[in-house]
């Protein structure tokens, strides 16, 4: 499997964006339970991007009672309250990027398999020239576009 870049775990992570998590899970009618719990510890020690299946593994490492069930549903409502933001990579799985800052695409290089994230202003460029070239309303979090990088190309 690639390496992507941005799955270096941090200690400078802001981990306070995952404190109101019981709180608000409640006040949308659901159970904090030990398996969300984990899930979210899980995640509060990630940065970058994930795969669903990464998650469902590590959070078994914790506790083996937690099922994919939980972790998909948990998810979608971490992505309701803008902790997650789904996308897909190179290979259209679907990936979460955990504590999503500015929508964004992806690089992937087909030779050495590092991912990098497609920088702001060089996706709005995409974005605005398909919207004028074609009229075509681009969604930038589910873009990757594949290639060689500087590295593998020279």
């Amino acid at each position: 499997m690639p390496q992507v870049d941005e799955h270096l775990i941090d200690d400078d992570i802001d981990t306070s964006a995952w404190d109101g998590v019981p709180i608000r899970l409640r006040a949308a009618g659901l159970r904090w339970t030990p398996q969300r719990r984990t899930l979210v510890d899980v995640l509060r020690e990630h940065q970058g991007h994930v795969t669903a299946t990464e998650l469902i593994s590590r959070c078994r490492e914790r506790d083996q009672t937690t099922t994919p069930s939980t972790v998909y549903r948990t998810l979608d409502v971490l992505e309701e309250f803008g902790l997650v933001a789904h996308g897909h990579g190179h290979d259209g799985r679907e990936e979460y990027h955990v504590l999503p800052g500015e929508t964004h695409g992806h690089l992937y290089c087909e030779a050495c398999g590092r991912q990098w994230e497609i920088r702001p202003e060089t996706g709005a460029a995409i974005v605005d020239a398909l919207a004028a070239d074609l009229g075509f309303e681009v969604d930038l979090s589910h873009v990757t576009i594949s290639g060689h990088c500087q590295g593998c190309h020279d």
